[in-house]
Protein backbone atom coordinates (compact mmCIF):
# COMPACT_ATOMS: atom_id res chain seq x y z
CA UNK A 1 0.00 0.00 0.00
CA UNK A 2 2.74 2.38 0.74
CA UNK A 3 4.47 2.15 -2.11
CA UNK A 4 1.78 2.94 -4.54
CA UNK A 5 -0.51 5.00 -2.37
CA UNK A 6 0.87 8.73 -1.72
CA UNK A 7 -1.23 9.92 0.77
CA UNK A 8 -0.87 6.78 3.10
CA UNK A 9 2.95 7.41 2.50
CA UNK A 10 1.68 10.91 3.49
CA UNK A 11 -0.37 9.54 6.08
CA UNK A 12 2.37 7.88 7.95
CA UNK A 13 4.78 10.70 7.56
CA UNK A 14 2.39 13.21 9.50
CA UNK A 15 1.84 10.24 12.35
CA UNK A 16 5.76 9.96 12.79
CA UNK A 17 6.10 13.42 12.55
CA UNK A 18 3.33 13.68 15.42
CA UNK A 19 5.14 11.35 17.43
CA UNK A 20 8.78 12.84 16.92
CA UNK A 21 8.29 16.40 17.46
CA UNK A 22 6.16 15.75 20.80
CA UNK A 23 8.82 13.37 21.56
CA UNK A 24 11.56 15.94 20.87
CA UNK A 25 9.35 18.53 22.47
CA UNK A 26 11.37 20.50 25.53
CA UNK A 27 9.00 19.65 27.69
CA UNK A 28 9.42 16.50 28.14
CA UNK A 29 12.57 16.80 29.66
CA UNK A 30 15.08 14.85 27.45
CA UNK A 31 16.65 17.77 25.96
CA UNK A 32 16.92 21.68 25.76
CA UNK A 33 15.31 23.75 24.45
CA UNK A 34 17.89 25.48 22.64
CA UNK A 35 18.38 21.69 20.87
CA UNK A 36 14.89 21.06 20.33
CA UNK A 37 14.52 23.93 18.18
CA UNK A 38 18.14 23.22 16.39
CA UNK A 39 16.69 19.53 15.62
CA UNK A 40 13.03 20.55 14.59
CA UNK A 41 14.48 23.42 12.00
CA UNK A 42 16.88 20.41 10.37
CA UNK A 43 13.65 17.94 10.76
CA UNK A 44 12.06 20.82 8.53
CA UNK A 45 14.77 21.05 5.63
CA UNK A 46 13.04 19.30 3.33
CA UNK A 47 10.00 20.32 3.92
CA UNK A 48 11.00 24.16 2.91
CA UNK A 49 12.65 22.77 -0.08
CA UNK A 50 9.60 21.67 -0.92
CA UNK A 51 7.38 24.80 -0.56
CA UNK A 52 10.26 26.84 -1.92
CA UNK A 53 10.27 24.55 -5.31
CA UNK A 54 6.58 24.77 -5.29
CA UNK A 55 6.47 28.25 -4.90
CA UNK A 56 8.83 29.05 -7.25
CA UNK A 57 6.94 26.90 -10.09
CA UNK A 58 3.34 28.04 -8.85
CA UNK A 59 3.17 31.25 -10.37
CA UNK A 60 4.35 30.52 -14.11
CA UNK A 61 2.20 27.37 -13.74
CA UNK A 62 -1.41 29.82 -12.46
CA UNK A 63 -0.51 31.84 -15.73
CA UNK A 64 -0.34 29.36 -18.10
CA UNK A 65 -3.31 26.84 -16.80
CA UNK A 66 -5.42 29.83 -16.51
CA UNK A 67 -4.78 31.08 -20.36
CA UNK A 68 -5.09 27.58 -21.51
CA UNK A 69 -8.09 26.64 -19.32
CA UNK A 70 -9.32 29.94 -21.20
CA UNK A 71 -8.57 29.24 -24.56
CA UNK A 72 -10.16 25.71 -24.54
CA UNK A 73 -13.65 27.25 -24.21
CA UNK A 74 -13.28 28.97 -27.15
CA UNK A 75 -16.76 30.31 -27.40
CA UNK A 76 -16.83 33.82 -25.85
CA UNK A 77 -20.47 33.69 -24.87
CA UNK A 78 -19.89 30.67 -22.93
CA UNK A 79 -16.58 32.26 -20.75
CA UNK A 80 -19.09 35.32 -19.91
CA UNK A 81 -21.58 33.10 -18.82
CA UNK A 82 -19.52 30.66 -17.24
CA UNK A 83 -17.13 33.75 -15.53
CA UNK A 84 -20.56 34.80 -14.07
CA UNK A 85 -21.76 31.54 -12.67
CA UNK A 86 -18.15 30.89 -11.18
CA UNK A 87 -17.55 34.10 -9.34
CA UNK A 88 -21.41 33.23 -7.74
CA UNK A 89 -20.71 30.20 -6.90
CA UNK A 90 -17.87 31.04 -5.03
CA UNK A 91 -19.44 34.06 -2.99
CA UNK A 92 -22.39 31.89 -2.15
CA UNK A 93 -20.30 29.14 -0.68
CA UNK A 94 -17.70 31.50 0.80
CA UNK A 95 -21.01 33.27 2.46
CA UNK A 96 -22.33 29.70 3.35
CA UNK A 97 -18.94 28.71 4.83
CA UNK A 98 -18.89 32.04 7.21
CA UNK A 99 -21.88 31.46 8.17
CA UNK A 100 -21.25 27.82 9.39
CA UNK A 101 -18.05 29.31 10.96
CA UNK A 102 -19.97 32.24 12.49
CA UNK A 103 -22.89 30.12 14.08
CA UNK A 104 -20.67 26.85 15.44
CA UNK A 105 -19.09 29.70 17.55
CA UNK A 106 -21.65 30.86 18.66
CA UNK A 107 -23.46 28.00 19.78
CA UNK A 108 -20.34 26.12 21.28
CA UNK A 109 -19.12 29.41 22.96
CA UNK A 110 -15.59 28.23 23.01
CA UNK A 111 -14.30 31.86 24.38
CA UNK A 112 -16.20 31.20 27.86
CA UNK A 113 -13.94 28.09 28.61
CA UNK A 114 -10.90 29.91 28.55
CA UNK A 115 -9.37 31.30 31.71
CA UNK A 116 -8.83 34.61 30.91
CA UNK A 117 -7.54 36.25 33.96
CA UNK A 118 -4.05 36.60 32.79
CA UNK A 119 -5.00 38.01 29.28
CA UNK A 120 -5.31 41.76 30.04
CA UNK A 121 -1.72 41.99 29.82
CA UNK A 122 -2.60 40.73 25.85
CA UNK A 123 -4.87 43.88 25.70
CA UNK A 124 -1.27 45.71 25.00
CA UNK A 125 0.60 42.64 23.15
CA UNK A 126 2.66 42.89 20.32
CA UNK A 127 1.04 41.51 17.27
CA UNK A 128 3.17 39.30 14.61
CA UNK A 129 5.56 41.33 12.59
CA UNK A 130 3.47 42.33 8.79
CA UNK A 131 0.23 42.46 10.46
CA UNK A 132 0.20 46.35 11.75
CA UNK A 133 0.73 47.86 8.18
CA UNK A 134 -2.10 45.83 6.60
CA UNK A 135 -4.96 46.58 9.90
CA UNK A 136 -6.89 49.48 7.99
CA UNK A 137 -9.36 47.85 5.65
CA UNK A 138 -10.44 49.19 2.51
CA UNK A 139 -12.96 52.33 3.42
CA UNK A 140 -16.26 53.48 1.00
CA UNK A 141 -13.73 55.97 -0.05
CA UNK A 142 -11.09 54.02 -1.38
CA UNK A 143 -12.96 51.12 -2.60
CA UNK A 144 -12.62 52.45 -6.37
CA UNK A 145 -8.96 52.94 -5.55
CA UNK A 146 -8.54 49.29 -4.54
CA UNK A 147 -10.38 48.14 -7.49
CA UNK A 148 -8.55 49.76 -9.92
CA UNK A 149 -4.88 48.63 -8.18
CA UNK A 150 -6.63 45.07 -8.80
CA UNK A 151 -5.19 45.66 -12.39
CA UNK A 152 -1.53 45.22 -12.51
CA UNK A 153 0.13 48.19 -14.06
CA UNK A 154 3.27 45.91 -13.97
CA UNK A 155 2.37 42.48 -14.73
CA UNK A 156 5.66 41.41 -14.08
CA UNK A 157 6.39 43.35 -10.94
CA UNK A 158 3.09 41.24 -9.92
CA UNK A 159 4.56 37.91 -10.92
CA UNK A 160 7.72 38.66 -9.04
CA UNK A 161 5.46 39.83 -5.71
CA UNK A 162 3.49 36.68 -6.11
CA UNK A 163 0.35 38.90 -6.21
CA UNK A 164 -1.57 36.33 -6.62
CA UNK A 165 -4.86 38.03 -7.74
CA UNK A 166 -3.16 40.59 -9.92
CA UNK A 167 -1.47 37.36 -12.14
CA UNK A 168 -4.92 34.89 -12.03
CA UNK A 169 -6.75 38.87 -13.32
CA UNK A 170 -3.88 39.73 -16.07
CA UNK A 171 -3.48 35.57 -17.13
CA UNK A 172 -7.79 36.16 -17.79
CA UNK A 173 -7.24 39.13 -19.73
CA UNK A 174 -4.81 37.70 -21.61
CA UNK A 175 -6.71 34.14 -22.41
CA UNK A 176 -9.69 35.45 -23.39
CA UNK A 177 -7.76 38.12 -25.46
CA UNK A 178 -6.31 34.98 -27.53
CA UNK A 179 -9.37 33.29 -27.78
CA UNK A 180 -10.73 36.62 -29.57
CA UNK A 181 -7.38 37.00 -31.69
CA UNK A 182 -7.86 35.31 -34.72
CA UNK A 183 -6.16 31.51 -34.77
CA UNK A 184 -3.13 32.22 -37.21
CA UNK A 185 -1.80 34.73 -34.47
CA UNK A 186 -2.50 33.21 -31.28
CA UNK A 187 -1.85 29.96 -32.09
CA UNK A 188 1.70 30.48 -30.86
CA UNK A 189 1.78 31.55 -27.77
CA UNK A 190 -1.04 29.42 -26.42
CA UNK A 191 1.71 26.73 -27.45
CA UNK A 192 4.25 27.98 -25.39
CA UNK A 193 1.79 28.04 -22.79
CA UNK A 194 1.13 24.58 -23.38
CA UNK A 195 5.21 23.98 -22.75
CA UNK A 196 5.05 25.96 -20.34
CA UNK A 197 2.86 24.14 -18.31
CA UNK A 198 4.06 20.66 -18.95
CA UNK A 199 7.46 21.85 -17.49
CA UNK A 200 6.15 23.09 -14.41
CA UNK A 201 4.68 19.66 -14.10
CA UNK A 202 7.77 18.04 -14.67
CA UNK A 203 9.19 20.11 -11.56
CA UNK A 204 6.28 19.29 -9.33
CA UNK A 205 6.88 15.76 -10.22
CA UNK A 206 10.22 15.66 -8.71
CA UNK A 207 9.09 17.79 -5.75
CA UNK A 208 6.52 14.82 -5.01
CA UNK A 209 9.20 13.12 -4.67
CA UNK A 210 10.36 14.53 -1.20
CA UNK A 211 6.23 15.13 -0.32
CA UNK A 212 6.06 12.63 2.41
CA UNK A 213 9.87 13.50 3.68
CA UNK A 214 8.49 16.85 4.08
CA UNK A 215 5.25 16.00 6.00
CA UNK A 216 6.90 14.12 8.38
CA UNK A 217 9.77 17.51 9.02
CA UNK A 218 7.42 20.46 8.74
CA UNK A 219 4.85 18.60 11.47
CA UNK A 220 8.02 17.36 14.05
CA UNK A 221 8.79 21.15 13.97
CA UNK A 222 5.37 22.46 14.65
CA UNK A 223 4.80 20.07 17.56
CA UNK A 224 8.44 21.07 18.65
CA UNK A 225 7.67 24.15 18.83
CA UNK A 226 3.59 23.94 19.82
CA UNK A 227 4.01 21.25 21.98
CA UNK A 228 0.13 19.22 23.72
CA UNK A 229 -0.35 21.76 26.63
CA UNK A 230 -0.72 24.52 23.99
CA UNK A 231 -3.32 22.30 22.33
CA UNK A 232 -4.84 21.52 25.37
CA UNK A 233 -5.64 24.82 26.54
CA UNK A 234 -7.42 26.05 23.78
CA UNK A 235 -8.99 22.71 23.11
CA UNK A 236 -12.59 24.30 23.10
CA UNK A 237 -11.94 26.71 20.09
CA UNK A 238 -9.98 23.89 18.30
CA UNK A 239 -12.63 21.84 18.12
CA UNK A 240 -15.15 24.87 17.66
CA UNK A 241 -13.31 25.35 14.40
CA UNK A 242 -12.82 21.64 13.13
CA UNK A 243 -16.49 20.78 14.14
CA UNK A 244 -17.36 24.21 11.35
CA UNK A 245 -14.87 23.08 9.22
CA UNK A 246 -16.45 19.29 9.10
CA UNK A 247 -20.04 20.96 8.60
CA UNK A 248 -18.46 22.01 5.29
CA UNK A 249 -16.92 19.25 4.04
CA UNK A 250 -20.75 17.74 4.57
CA UNK A 251 -21.69 20.64 2.50
CA UNK A 252 -18.87 19.58 -0.57
CA UNK A 253 -20.42 16.22 0.11
CA UNK A 254 -23.70 17.15 -0.57
CA UNK A 255 -23.37 19.62 -3.43
CA UNK A 256 -21.15 16.68 -5.22
CA UNK A 257 -23.96 14.61 -5.01
CA UNK A 258 -26.90 16.49 -6.05
CA UNK A 259 -25.18 17.99 -8.89
CA UNK A 260 -23.20 14.99 -10.06
CA UNK A 261 -24.54 11.89 -8.13
CA UNK A 262 -21.15 10.91 -7.54
CA UNK A 263 -21.62 8.47 -4.16
CA UNK A 264 -19.69 10.47 -1.54
CA UNK A 265 -17.28 7.60 -0.59
CA UNK A 266 -15.75 7.47 -3.96
CA UNK A 267 -15.46 11.55 -3.95
CA UNK A 268 -13.48 11.20 -0.71
CA UNK A 269 -11.58 8.70 -1.69
CA UNK A 270 -10.51 9.83 -5.05
CA UNK A 271 -9.75 13.31 -3.71
CA UNK A 272 -8.03 12.13 -0.03
CA UNK A 273 -3.98 12.33 -1.27
CA UNK A 274 -5.34 16.40 -1.92
CA UNK A 275 -6.60 16.80 0.83
CA UNK A 276 -3.34 14.90 2.90
CA UNK A 277 -0.90 17.04 1.33
CA UNK A 278 -2.98 20.20 2.00
CA UNK A 279 -3.30 19.39 5.63
CA UNK A 280 0.37 18.63 6.25
CA UNK A 281 1.74 21.70 3.80
CA UNK A 282 -0.97 24.44 4.61
CA UNK A 283 -0.58 25.61 1.29
CA UNK A 284 -3.57 25.75 -1.37
CA UNK A 285 -0.56 26.41 -3.37
CA UNK A 286 1.43 23.57 -3.20
CA UNK A 287 -1.31 21.36 -3.82
CA UNK A 288 -2.22 22.67 -6.70
CA UNK A 289 -0.61 20.59 -9.11
CA UNK A 290 -1.82 17.67 -7.44
CA UNK A 291 -6.06 19.54 -7.55
CA UNK A 292 -5.27 19.68 -11.15
CA UNK A 293 -3.98 15.82 -11.47
CA UNK A 294 -6.56 14.89 -9.16
CA UNK A 295 -9.86 16.74 -11.25
CA UNK A 296 -8.78 15.81 -14.52
CA UNK A 297 -7.59 11.68 -14.11
CA UNK A 298 -9.53 10.96 -11.01
CA UNK A 299 -12.89 13.08 -11.22
CA UNK A 300 -12.85 13.45 -15.22
CA UNK A 301 -13.48 17.07 -15.05
CA UNK A 302 -12.33 18.17 -18.70
CA UNK A 303 -8.76 19.98 -18.89
CA UNK A 304 -10.26 23.01 -20.31
CA UNK A 305 -12.21 23.41 -17.37
CA UNK A 306 -10.00 22.05 -14.42
CA UNK A 307 -7.46 24.64 -15.47
CA UNK A 308 -9.14 27.24 -15.40
CA UNK A 309 -11.13 26.44 -12.22
CA UNK A 310 -8.07 24.76 -9.68
CA UNK A 311 -5.69 28.12 -10.37
CA UNK A 312 -8.63 30.49 -10.06
CA UNK A 313 -10.15 28.73 -6.90
CA UNK A 314 -6.48 28.47 -5.39
CA UNK A 315 -6.54 32.37 -5.09
CA UNK A 316 -9.79 33.49 -4.61
CA UNK A 317 -12.00 30.24 -3.14
CA UNK A 318 -11.14 30.14 0.34
CA UNK A 319 -13.82 28.66 1.83
CA UNK A 320 -12.23 26.98 4.71
CA UNK A 321 -10.38 30.13 5.78
CA UNK A 322 -13.10 32.31 5.68
CA UNK A 323 -15.31 30.26 7.95
CA UNK A 324 -12.33 29.71 10.34
CA UNK A 325 -12.00 33.95 10.72
CA UNK A 326 -15.53 34.34 11.13
CA UNK A 327 -15.28 31.82 14.18
CA UNK A 328 -11.69 33.33 15.31
CA UNK A 329 -13.02 36.50 15.28
CA UNK A 330 -16.57 35.26 17.75
CA UNK A 331 -14.07 33.48 20.01
CA UNK A 332 -11.51 36.69 20.90
CA UNK A 333 -14.77 38.52 21.44
CA UNK A 334 -16.25 36.00 23.77
CA UNK A 335 -12.64 36.01 25.18
CA UNK A 336 -12.62 39.88 25.56
CA UNK A 337 -16.49 40.19 26.27
CA UNK A 338 -16.86 42.36 23.15
CA UNK A 339 -20.72 41.82 22.35
CA UNK A 340 -20.96 41.43 18.84
CA UNK A 341 -24.27 43.71 17.12
CA UNK A 342 -26.00 42.06 14.20
CA UNK A 343 -23.99 44.71 12.40
CA UNK A 344 -20.62 43.96 13.46
CA UNK A 345 -21.78 40.18 12.28
CA UNK A 346 -22.35 41.53 9.05
CA UNK A 347 -19.29 43.14 8.75
CA UNK A 348 -17.51 40.10 10.16
CA UNK A 349 -19.44 38.13 7.23
CA UNK A 350 -18.82 40.45 4.83
CA UNK A 351 -14.89 40.88 5.43
CA UNK A 352 -14.27 37.32 5.91
CA UNK A 353 -15.93 36.54 2.54
CA UNK A 354 -13.72 39.47 0.43
CA UNK A 355 -10.50 39.08 2.30
CA UNK A 356 -10.62 34.91 1.69
CA UNK A 357 -11.50 36.11 -1.75
CA UNK A 358 -7.86 38.28 -2.29
CA UNK A 359 -5.80 36.12 -0.04
CA UNK A 360 -2.43 34.98 -1.26
CA UNK A 361 -2.32 30.85 -1.22
CA UNK A 362 0.27 30.74 1.50
CA UNK A 363 0.77 29.28 5.25
CA UNK A 364 0.30 31.74 7.94
CA UNK A 365 -1.78 34.75 5.44
CA UNK A 366 -4.92 33.71 7.72
CA UNK A 367 -3.70 35.66 10.32
CA UNK A 368 -2.75 39.09 8.70
CA UNK A 369 -5.94 38.55 7.20
CA UNK A 370 -7.54 37.98 10.70
CA UNK A 371 -6.18 40.86 12.00
CA UNK A 372 -8.23 43.37 9.72
CA UNK A 373 -11.89 41.72 10.45
CA UNK A 374 -10.62 42.22 14.31
CA UNK A 375 -10.32 46.15 14.04
CA UNK A 376 -12.85 46.16 11.98
CA UNK A 377 -15.66 45.05 14.97
CA UNK A 378 -13.53 46.59 17.90
CA UNK A 379 -11.99 43.30 19.08
CA UNK A 380 -8.09 44.11 19.96
CA UNK A 381 -6.31 42.35 17.44
CA UNK A 382 -3.57 41.98 19.60
CA UNK A 383 -5.91 38.95 20.59
CA UNK A 384 -4.09 36.96 17.94
CA UNK A 385 -1.41 36.58 20.23
CA UNK A 386 -3.65 33.80 22.05
CA UNK A 387 -4.90 31.87 18.95
CA UNK A 388 -1.19 32.10 17.39
CA UNK A 389 -0.18 28.81 19.30
CA UNK A 390 -3.10 27.16 17.46
CA UNK A 391 -3.09 28.36 14.54
CA UNK A 392 -0.99 26.30 12.69
CA UNK A 393 -2.89 23.15 13.00
CA UNK A 394 -5.65 25.05 12.35
CA UNK A 395 -3.94 26.28 9.37
CA UNK A 396 -3.73 22.78 8.04
CA UNK A 397 -6.86 22.01 8.72
CA UNK A 398 -8.74 24.97 6.89
CA UNK A 399 -6.68 24.26 3.93
CA UNK A 400 -7.56 20.74 3.38
CA UNK A 401 -10.87 22.26 3.25
CA UNK A 402 -10.07 24.86 0.55
CA UNK A 403 -8.62 22.33 -1.43
CA UNK A 404 -11.78 20.21 -1.36
CA UNK A 405 -14.24 23.50 -2.25
CA UNK A 406 -11.84 23.97 -5.28
CA UNK A 407 -12.07 20.32 -6.69
CA UNK A 408 -15.99 20.78 -5.63
CA UNK A 409 -16.14 23.58 -7.79
CA UNK A 410 -14.15 21.99 -10.56
CA UNK A 411 -17.60 19.10 -10.45
CA UNK A 412 -19.68 21.43 -10.27
CA UNK A 413 -18.60 24.11 -13.61
CA UNK A 414 -18.34 20.61 -15.43
CA UNK A 415 -21.44 19.26 -15.02
CA UNK A 416 -23.24 22.40 -15.54
CA UNK A 417 -20.72 22.31 -18.76
CA UNK A 418 -22.16 18.73 -19.53
CA UNK A 419 -25.63 19.97 -19.49
CA UNK A 420 -25.38 22.70 -21.40
CA UNK A 421 -23.42 20.71 -24.31
CA UNK A 422 -26.29 18.41 -23.83
CA UNK A 423 -29.40 21.33 -24.54
CA UNK A 424 -27.17 21.86 -28.12
CA UNK A 425 -27.91 18.91 -29.69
Amino acid sequence: MLKQNLWAKMLAAMILGILTGLAVNPSTGWISYELGLIIGNWLALPGKLFLSLIQMIVVPLVFASIIQGIASNEDIEFLKKMGLRVVLYFIVTTSLAVTIGVSVAMIINPGHYLDTSGFNSYQEASLPSGVEQTLTGPGIINIPDYLVNLLPNNPLQAMVNTQMLQVVIFAVIVGIALVSTESKNSRLLLELMGSIQSVCMTVVQWAMLIAPLAVFGLLAQIMIQVGLEALLGMAAYVVTVILGLLLLLCMYCTIVFLVTRMSIVDFLRKIRPAQVLAFSTSSSAAVMPLSLQTAEEKLGVRPGISRFMIPLGTTINMDGTALYQAAAAVFLAQVFNVDLSSTALLIILVTSVGASIGSPATPGVGIVILATILTSVGIPAAGIAIILGVDRILDMSRTAMNVTGDLTASLVMNRWLENRKGDHH
